[in-house]
Formats: C-alpha cells, structure tokens, sequence
C-alpha cells in the first residue's frame, strides 16, 4: 500500500525466524509488505541477546534479562509505532519500557497459552488467563485473528480487541496436477509440530484407509512414532517442499482444539485440499463454506467426508485470503507511540 507518510514501525516478538509456526509466518509476511510499502520496520527479536531454551519448546530461544537492552533498542529507533506481538521476556521488557514512559504500543493474542500451559504444567486457566489480561491491559489495541478468539477474550475481560486476519501465500500455495502415488491412498495430512497441544492422537487413532502422512517435527515425534508405527513421518518442511505435500494428499486433517487460527488450514485449501477439523474456535472461522472443507466432533466422519469434495470449489474458497489486506489491518491498527504524533490514519 502506497502511503504519503511513511512510519518507523517497531516489532517486539519472541518468535522470529528461523522458527517455523504460524507467529513467524504471519509476522514475517507482516513485515515484508510494511517495507514494500516503504515503511522502516525494526524487528527486536532473540536474535543478538543471550538466551536459552523454552521449556518444551526448545526450538524457541528466550532472552536472559534483556530489559536494559530492550530499552535501549527503543530509545535509539525512536519508533513512530510499536507493536508487541508476544508475551515472552521480550515483549514483556518492551511492555514495561512503554508503561515506564508513557509510549502506547499495540499487542496481539496470537497463541492460546492457558490452554498450553495446563496440559503441560497444571496451571489452572484462569491463574494464565489473569496474568495475560494484565500483561495486554494497557495495550491501546490487542489483534486477534477470529471472531471466536474476540469472543473467548472479550468473556475473559480482556478490552480494546482488534480484527487481524490472516493469509495466504498463493504463489507457493496452489493445485498441483498429481496425488501422491508412492503411497497407499487416500492420503491424509497432517502439517504442524509435533507437540501435545495439536492433539496428533486424534488423527493419529482414527480408522481411515490408506495412509496417514505427518509433515512436522517437535518433542512427541518420538513417541508418536512408536506408538503409530504405520504413519508415514518425513519431518519438518518449508517452501516448495511444503506446498507439493499439500497438493499431493487427498485431505488435510486438523485435530488441534486450541490453535487461534491454523494457517496451515489456508495453505492447505490453497493447494485445493479439503479440511477435516473439529467445529472448535480456528477451524469455524478459516472453514466457513462446507464446499472447502467438513468440521465436525466425529474427526473420522470429517475426513471421509471431505474426500467427497471438490478440490477446485476449495482452492476457489482460499484465493481471497491474502497477506497485502492482513497487513492492511495491522498498519490500520497502530497507535502513535508518543500522543503528540498525533493520528496515524494517513499512513494506512
């Protein structure tokens, strides 16, 4: 988007590259469509600080005490806007910078951590629900990704909450003219990690013919494997590589009932493969037309079900979606950090 006024816009985030999940592929498309538009956009990432592990989720680095350098990332940019993306030792140095000097910044809600968290630890909702509600309580505007996310906020007392969407590299993902015929079909897909949040054992438990294809990796690889033994695991993928398992397979399957969104839903429809999910918050807001896929509590009856379906009205459905209006959204949504700026409309 063309714009008179072009912004120093500052992004805080936990999770950058090269991780691969949704939070990076949103923010990274985020960040590519702000500079072609001429925007300044400084990432403060884990990169250049010291760091160690996320207790399972090791592929993720934490920064060691970064409040000082944080500080001074931000004083020296003199950013125009800032926005807060996570929740991390980052974001949350960032956040107590703003307060501290009255800068306004934005945030997003991109991951249901309560809902993480308990599984793993044993942590009651409401005592993670009441930590992050502080955490984006003086956010001039928290993004979500669906309606149904806004609305499990708006019941846990969360304020200011703002529509950004999602998108779709369609370039990458598109139809591709063959099925896999290596393997027994039909095919059905799983895209994601590998960890107890996605659920991989209702995929995985399900009586289905043909074969069963996991794209991914993470901390239950191992043991899902042994406990699977006649799904097929080729490991984590990206790009084209990524894209020709999505056009191969016959059906996406999705058993995650706590994801905010699942972009891999949108990548998958792309390439004109049909979704099977349950009708939880994600799938009812990315799976809204039953020609592009079947949400339903009987994840097998979904799958069967969406084989029926017909691949070109799904990649129909996808093409709409698109990074260019995601960002649109996001650049709409800044604040000025410092009030005597005055509007940042012009420049969205």
């Amino acid at each position: 988007m063309e714009s008179e006024r072009k912004l120093r816009i500052l992004l805080v985030t936990d999770a950058w590259s090269p991780q691969i999940n949704g939070v990076v592929v949103t923010l990274g498309n985020t960040v590519r469509w702000l500079q072609r538009w001429g925007h300044d956009v400084q990432v403060l990432s884990p990169e250049g600080f010291r760091t160690f592990p996320m207790p399972t989720y090791p592929e993720i680095p934490l920064a060691i005490l970064p409040g000082a350098k944080v500080a001074r990332h931000i004083r020296e940019f003199d950013p125009d806007a800032i926005h807060i993306a996570t929740e991390g030792p980052l974001g949350s140095a960032a956040r107590a910078h703003c307060v501290k000097n009255r800068l306004a910044f934005t945030t997003a809600y991109h991951t249901c951590f309560p809902e993480y968290v308990k599984p793993r630890f044993g942590i009651p909702l409401g005592i993670t629900y009441a930590w992050l509600r502080r955490f984006h309580s003086r956010s001039s505007a928290i993004l979500v990704a669906t309606p149904a996310i806004r609305r499990l906020l708006e019941a846990r007392g969360f304020r200011n909450i703002a529509d950004w969407s999602r998108g779709v590299d369609t370039e990458l993902f598109r139809p591709g003219p063959e099925r896999f015929v290596e393997l027994p079909r039909p095919v059905f897909l799983f895209v994601g990690r590998l960890a107890v949040e996605k659920n991989l054992p209702g995929f995985l438990g399900l009586d289905l013919p043909g074969t069963k294809v996991v794209v991914g990796d993470g901390p239950a690889r191992r043991q899902l494997e042994e406990r699977y033994p006649d799904a097929v695991f080729v490991g984590a993928k990206k790009g084209a590589e990524l894209a020709s398992y999505f056009q191969r397979a016959d059906v996406f399957v999705f058993p995650s009932r706590t994801d905010t969104f699942g972009l891999v839903l949108l990548e998958a429809m792309a390439c004109g493969t049909p979704v099977a999910a349950f009708p939880v918050r994600g799938p009812i807001d990315v799976v809204k037309d039953p020609a592009a896929g079947v949400l339903d509590e009987d994840l097998g009856a979904a799958a069967l079900a969406a084989l029926r379906l017909d691949r070109e009205k799904v990649a129909r459905y996808a093409r709409p979606y698109s990074w260019e209006n995601c960002t649109r959204q996001f650049l709409s949504s800044l604040v000025p950090a410092r009030a005597a700026e005055g509007s940042l409309a012009q420049a969205a």
